[in-house]
């Protein structure tokens, strides 16, 4: 049990009903699992308005409300008034689990590209110089020897004290998370300072319904980081890096292929063999070395820069940082899996017009015998994205494979159908194999020397959804399998 008092230490609030001096067994936002002595957030959702179950909760055992509008409960539950429930609920849940983050070094990595590569890069560096490291980003969350997946990039403020508590139980000294726009804007990163925030790029995305309003408020959005952290670390390279920083109450540092960069990537090369694709370069201003990446491209270079200039405040000694990175890897996102010693094959979770083109312009630098591009687009999802992903598949790679993903609750054949519609408008060839693991063994079996393929759209998940249900479908596996056929003929 815990004082409520101590619960809103560093809270500005009002006690509109009921008393402070209660104690609180549990601190809860899902309705569902109100019980004796909780406390419940009636969170003002975008779908659902948590006033509503005020009545519901109470009945349940709840005897503290933190609300932002008026409710009608009984006179001895206690009722706390806010002007932001959910900015209430992440200073309620750091103060919930003693302020675990003011124990940890928390850097937050934000940007439109390269947050997840980015943060397990970092981790990959930190724990080869003896720290121990928790993660919090897309894929998942890893505290110790715990991984657990993730429904969102930035997850609810009670979870991410959750995570951070757990961490220090697990002996983490640091914590990398990926912070996204809508988790700075909807407080889930509040109640507590980054020592560092970093920002990697910026371009138009998620803006629309239930997302931003506009492109300035998306950048006002990712800002918020660099007004809660002690340093920020920004690409200089990037247009927008000023008016994202705006207001800024950090010190900041740079990175970039920019002269004026504090921390500069320079005499980048491209490394291909048969079954391999890298980059190397030299770090140069506030260290000085050369590095060599298992990853094609330039936002390889960006990314494992971003690590650098980051992992340098841990004083990561450059050895270490060297053979970190070479072994840093992320599932699916530019994974290579060895099939051949003809040709690259690639697993990557390009799933949308723009991080395919990004994805193909940079492999067609490697200039490939052909450039392979296996993909399907979602159900339920929009059309112009198909149409969009159809075309700069046409347009880049020499021959495009269009196959299924996760249809959904539609037709598969009336999404390939779609993606036509945008390949039409290139000469690219293609051919359609609707069943996406015929699709695979088509490409391995007709594998060219010099070529590479990319597997795009699954990345890292290990599903196909169909008609509301999901079944198991890791292309990992797959590969393996088509690759275990072919010795038994």
């Amino acid at each position: 049990m815990t004082e409520l008092r101590k619960l809103l230490e560093r809270l500005d609030y009002e006690c509109i009903q009921g008393s402070i001096e209660v104690q609180v067994d549990k601190i809860i936002y899902d309705s569902r699992k109100a019980e004796k002595d909780s406390l419940f957030f009636c969170v003002l959702g975008t779908v659902v308005d948590g006033h509503r179950f005020a009545g519901d909760v109470v009945e349940k055992g709840a005897t503290v409300l933190v609300v932002e509008r008026e409710v009608e409960v009984p006179l001895d539950v206690t009722v706390i008034k806010v002007s932001n429930v959910r900015k209430a609920m992440a200073l309620i849940s750091a103060a919930y689990f003693d302020y675990p983050a003011d124990k940890l070094k928390v850097i937050g990595v934000t940007g439109t590209k390269g947050k997840t590569t980015t943060t397990y890069m970092v981790k990959s560096i930190l724990e080869s110089a003896g720290h121990k490291v928790g993660l919090i980003g897309t894929i998942e969350a890893i505290i110790g020897d715990k991984v657990i997946p993730a429904n969102n990039t930035t997850p609810e403020s009670y979870i991410v004290q959750e995570y951070f508590h757990k961490m220090l139980e697990a002996g983490c000294d640091a914590a990398v998370m990926e912070v996204s726009s809508q988790g700075l804007m909807m407080h889930r990163v509040d109640g507590f300072t980054f020592e560092m925030g970093i920002f990697t790029n910026i371009e138009p995305d998620h803006i629309g319904p239930n997302e931003h309003a506009s492109f300035e408020e998306y950048m006002a959005c990712k800002g918020m980081l660099f007004q809660q952290c002690k340093v920020g670390i920004i690409n200089i390279d990037d247009k927008h890096a000023e008016d994202v920083i705006k207001g800024h109450t950090c010190s900041i540092e740079t990175f970039g292929f920019s002269e004026k960069a504090d921390l500069r990537a320079e005499n980048t090369q491209l490394v291909s063999k048969p079954g391999y694709l890298g980059v190397n370069y030299h770090v140069a201003g506030l260290m000085d070395f050369d590095v060599e990446i298992d990853i094609p491209g330039k936002f390889s270079v960006y990314n494992s820069l971003t690590a650098i200039a980051i992992c340098r405040h841990f004083n990561a000694e450059i050895e270490t940082i060297q053979k970190a990175l070479k072994v840093a890897k992320v599932k699916g996102r530019i994974e290579m899996i060895k099939v051949s010693p003809d040709f690259t094959l690639m697993i990557d979770y390009a799933h949308n017009a723009m991080s395919l083109e990004s994805l193909l312009t940079t492999l067609k630098e490697y200039n490939p015998t052909r450039l392979v591009c296996l993909f399907g687009c979602g159900g339920n999802r929009s059309k112009l994205r198909r149409y969009e992903m159809g075309e700069v598949s046409g347009k880049f790679a020499d021959l495009t494979v269009v196959t299924s993903d996760n249809p959904r609750d539609e037709e598969p054949q009336a999404i390939i159908d779609d993606i036509k519609i945008g390949l039409a408008k290139t000469d690219g060839k293609y051919v359609e194999i609707a069943d996406r693991r015929e699709a695979i063994a088509y490409v391995i079996e007709n594998g060219l020397r010099g070529d590479v393929i990319v597997l795009a759209g699954k990345g890292h998940e290990d599903y196909q959804e169909i008609k509301g249900k999901k079944y198991p479908m890791d292309e990992r596996v797959i590969i393996q399998e088509i690759l275990e056929e072919r010795k038994s003929r």
